[in-house]
């Protein structure tokens, strides 16, 4: 196993200190959705469908949020973003357990467009702080945290609430939300370079980035966080099918345990597969999950579709990076998250439908042929036919199995999707492992 990519991006300065306080920013922004659920539940005496209400208008209103958010701050600067959501985090989470759920629902839609951008704000830093040739790892270190986060807050929020209160629960995640904004206010890491800063004034026109190869990724990001949605409601229905609900903890975890280790191997391999060959294979590997049954067989199956969940986020995110310039990074960055959000939005629903229809073993097999075929459709499609914009700075991908690079005049941006192997929300739904 190689460590040198892995020394050599921590070693670079300011992403340290980034790493750490991602972990402990994103570990209260992703114990929000569980939260909300139970005070919904047990305080407001409302029934699941109600929660799920709620928690559908908070997510719709981020991923309509998070491209605002991210313009603001290339327009004026990560600090007046972050002002911005830190006074909305702080204006909500002091009230919101006082109101009624009428009332909870407009304010978490409010919320929603401002929420913190945390898992924006650090993928678009580490584009700043480290070189295009080593964001590989630096993404799939990210990727790891982000599964560290969702491997902790939603477990601790259930903690609290089952010690304390979900009133009290709401408070604590709230305060511990403000004061992670404002420590990034405070360390205010870069989302440019210096020399990115020079150029800044140049604004890009969204046509210029807005192509279909930076559309491609999305799509193929939306799909990944889809199946992962979904799998969660499988791996529950499946193994309450199979009276086996108590080994529900122990499935998840190693499920993220196997993303980590993937997401670990990715970063270090000096070749890895493009995008869309990653997203193929994690709906391809899930769909035999469909026929196991027991939660040991269930843990072995899940070996391989876990392993490249973080792979296919840490590649989408670095593809991102490189298709967008600089001067437009936060509003892409935002748009991806979009994408993340609103796969885990659609995946979770999807998943149940399926799985009400047809059983527990259909909602493996459904949604990752589904994400099998985008995949397909985009490397097909798409790919062949996308080739580097003129005069914009940004590069698209060269066609399909193209070992030639496309031509750009920034270097950094150089990407292909199809020929990626040259070189990863804020959501109450479900883990984007």
């Amino acid at each position: 196993m190689r460590f040198g990519p892995y020394r050599q991006v921590l070693g670079l300065p300011g992403m340290r200190s980034l790493m750490l306080v991602a972990i402990f920013a994103r570990i209260p922004v992703v114990a929000v959705g569980i939260t909300l659920t139970l005070h919904v539940v047990l305080d407001l005496h409302r029934g699941y469908g109600a929660a799920g209400v709620l928690g559908a208008t908070f997510t719709l209103a981020s991923a309509v949020g998070a491209p605002l958010l991210g313009r603001l701050t290339d327009r004026r600067s990560l600090r007046a973003a972050l002002a911005v959501s830190i006074a909305a985090e702080a204006a909500f989470w002091s009230v919101a357990p006082l109101l009624p759920y009428a009332a909870l629902l407009i304010a978490a839609a409010l919320l929603g467009l401002l929420t913190m951008p945390v898992f924006s704000v650090v993928r678009q830093s580490i584009a700043a702080l480290v070189p295009a040739a080593s964001r590989r790892p630096a993404y799939a270190i990210d990727s790891m945290t982000v599964e560290l986060s969702f491997m902790i807050g939603p477990a601790a929020a259930v903690l609290l609430v089952t010690q304390l209160s979900a009133t009290v629960t709401m408070y604590i995640i709230g305060a511990a939300i403000v004061l992670a904004g404002i420590g990034l206010y405070i360390q205010n890491p870069p989302v440019r370079t210096a020399d990115e800063e020079e150029q800044a004034g140049e604004r890009v026109p969204r046509r210029g980035w807005l192509r279909p190869a930076f559309l491609a990724i999305l799509v193929l990001t939306a799909a990944t966080t889809a199946v992962l949605a979904a799998s969660d409601i499988a791996i529950v229905a499946q193994l309450r099918a199979a009276g086996q609900v108590g080994w529900v903890g122990l499935v998840m975890a190693a499920w993220g345990a196997y993303s980590m280790i993937g997401g670990f191997v990715f970063g270090a391999l000096k070749r890895t597969p493009p995008t869309a060959v990653l997203v193929a294979l994690l709906g391809l590997f899930t769909m035999p999950i469909a026929l196991v049954d027991g939660a040991g067989w269930l843990i072995l199956a899940l070996i391989p579709a876990g392993a490249l969940c973080a792979p296919s986020l840490a590649s989408s995110a670095d593809a991102v990076s490189r298709l967008v310039p600089a001067s437009a990074r936060g509003e892409a960055m935002g748009l991806y998250g979009s994408a993340l959000t609103l796969g885990l939005a659609g995946g979770a629903p999807l998943a149940g439908v399926v799985i009400d229809a047809g059983g527990p073993s259909w909602g493996f097999a459904v949604v990752g042929g589904v994400t099998l075929a985008i995949a397909l459709a985009v490397a097909l499609t798409v790919l062949p036919f996308t080739r580097t914009g003129a005069g914009t700075g940004d590069a698209e991908p060269a066609p399909a199995g193209s070992a030639e690079p496309a031509q750009t005049a920034e270097p950094a941006q150089q990407v292909t999707l199809a020929d990626h192997a040259r070189t990863e929300p804020v959501t109450p739904v479900a883990s984007p492992h």
